[in-house]
């Protein structure tokens, strides 16, 4: 994989950014993605979380140190652009319920930063939902919600032309076999005033490809149109809206879910009126990844943004995108062996980070 560190730049640097040409100042935030694996306490729950208790191995030692694991990687996320200062919005994804959460933003390397934490419990069989963490001294919440995906699937097993049975997917889901819906993760909708700006915040977990990629494709087919019709929903109240969806989707920047139901388009010059920019399009095509498997890299967690944010301009007396980036420094990484350079993943017998690298955007504004 190719390295991902952000481009270097020149006349824009740590955080209140001068360029030498015009003697202009610019604030950069940070807003972050992070699929945290696994982020399960020790308590038993109603949630299928039986591989996540101290019966398991799972113990209040291990926990705490993928606390304070988690919590090192969020505090460090884009700082070199920004003053060493850590993530103003960090959506996050499979976390067991509110709780683990506070216990994250009580951490220490988090206490510092003040963040408050936005969370709803999801119908998952597993309990994992999203939730986003914001600067209290930097972001207001307005209002949030909850928005349940309606997917229904007939989860009985088939046969191929070999007459082998595929993989079901119904032990891995909850599933209702009377109306044969599949209950996943809720999308998240968190608007609010970010250095006195209104911004959306989608927070997403799309379906797995439990059961195989093309067989679970529809899921997150179905995924993608919930989410664009929020966007489409914030347009219509406001054409300027200024949204960021991110999220893990279980699809690349390149599958259908993204490209053709979401219509996110690769390229800013391609934006257009309603439209969404997905800068990890060409970060895909340059090599880069944020989850690998069988020596395939490939970068299933995106953040994407709205046309007025990601629009080409040279005014910047409000909030724009600047560029975006994958944290995936050498600690975060495998060190040796078959999998030298993948996610150093998380496991109930040795705590680590995740299997996912975080992603991140900068967002900038000129300061007058």
């Amino acid at each position: 994989m190719k390295n991902s560190i952000p481009f270097l730049f020149v006349l824009l640097f740590l955080g209140v950014i001068t360029s030498s040409a015009q003697d202009k100042k610019f604030q950069v935030h940070t807003v972050a993605f992070y699929n945290v694996e696994n982020l399960f306490d020790t308590i038993k729950g109603t949630n299928y979380d039986q591989d996540w208790l101290p019966s398991s191995g799972w113990t209040s030692q291990k926990y705490n140190k993928k606390i304070n694991n988690l919590a090192f990687v969020i505090s460090q996320i884009g700082t070199n652009a920004t003053q060493h200062n850590s993530p103003v919005l960090i959506g996050v994804a499979e976390v067991e319920n509110r709780s683990v959460l506070e216990d994250l933003v009580k951490a220490p390397n988090m206490v510092p930063h003040n963040y408050g934490v936005i969370h709803f419990d999801s119908p998952d069989k597993r309990g994992i939902d999203v939730g986003l963490l914001y600067k209290k001294n930097v972001f207001t919440p307005i209002s949030y919600s909850k928005h349940p995906l309606y997917i229904y699937e007939n989860l009985k097993p088939k046969k191929t032309k070999k007459e082998s049975v595929e993989t079901d997917l119904e032990s891995n889901v909850n599933y209702d076999p009377t109306t044969k819906r599949v209950y996943t993760r809720d999308q998240l909708l968190v608007t609010g005033l970010l250095d006195g700006e209104e911004v959306h915040v989608i927070v997403n977990h799309w379906p797995s490809r439990s059961g195989g990629e093309k067989r679970s494709s529809p899921f997150r087919e179905k995924a993608a149109d919930l989410n664009k019709k929020i966007i489409d929903s914030l347009y219509v109240i406001n054409p300027k809206a200024k949204i960021i969806t991110m999220g893990d989707l279980n699809d690349g920047p390149y599958n259908k879910s993204v490209t053709k139901n979401l219509g996110a388009v690769a390229k800013r010059d391609e934006l257009v009126a309603g439209g969404i920019f997905n800068p990890m399009y060409q970060m895909y095509k340059d090599g880069m990844g944020t989850i690998a498997y069988r020596d395939a890299w490939d970068i299933f967690d995106q953040i994407l943004v709205s046309e007025p944010l990601a629009r080409k301009t040279n005014n910047y007396d409000s909030l724009r995108y600047w560029k975006a980036g994958i944290y995936n420094p050498t600690y975060l990484q495998q060190k040796s062996g078959q999998y030298k350079g993948y996610p150093l993943r998380n496991s109930n017998n040795e705590p680590g980070y995740s299997d996912h690298f975080p992603v991140y955007i900068y967002l900038i504004k000129e300061h007058k």
